[in-house]
């Protein structure tokens, strides 16, 4: 049967909008490998956060208003994909590293509504204090510059993770990592 009419194209299609990240889960892990990064101390830190039977994406740093954290399940799919905000740095032997997230939510100044939330990750060298200042700076910079006028920032969480790795290679990481999403119908 050929198909020419957008009428019928219309009837045999549902047309959804982007999808929305709802529901995420905080980990956190650290690894260390004499062989490399990538194949090794990286695994390992995945491994410690418990997702490395997963295919990591990732995202920016926006949450929906809808957005909750919640416990992880207690079974992932091997091979599944795993969404995340994630912040990731690599060391080697005799050095070390920190990575941190901080994220808060937005709040309708007049109605008290949640709008969405922030997050902002840091990947370095600095010390654990310095490396929270340096989150809640980024955090503030975000909020200032567009959300300030219409929205309180509250509820911030900041969550760090480093390693000095005594192995040739070190992987510390901290993630939300999202495991369902709301698909919205879009009507014509």
């Amino acid at each position: 049967m050929k198909c020419n009419s957008n009428h019928h194209i219309k009837n045999k299609n549902l047309l959804v909008g982007n999808r929305i990240p709802k529901d995420f889960f905080i980990t956190i892990g650290k690894g260390e490998s004499d062989i490399t990064i990538h194949a090794g101390s990286y695994h390992l830190a995945l491994k410690q956060a418990d997702i490395e039977m997963c295919n990591i994406i990732t995202y920016s740093s926006i949450l929906p208003a809808i957005s909750r954290e919640v416990k992880r399940p207690k079974k992932l799919v091997h091979g599944s994909v795993m969404e995340t905000i994630m912040a990731v740095a690599n060391c080697r032997k005799k050095e070390s590293c920190i990575v941190g997230i901080i994220f808060g939510w937005l709040y309708d100044r007049k109605s008290n509504e949640k709008y969405g939330g922030l997050v902002c990750e840091y990947n370095g060298s600095l010390s654990e204090k310095m490396a929270e200042k340096q989150l809640k700076k980024s955090l503030n910079e975000l909020y200032t510059n567009g959300y300030s006028k219409k929205y309180s920032l509250k509820d911030t969480k900041i969550i760090l993770n480093s390693i000095s790795p005594k192995k040739e290679f070190g992987t510390a990481i901290v993630a939300l990592c999202f495991i369902n999403y709301i698909y919205p119908y879009l009507h014509d």
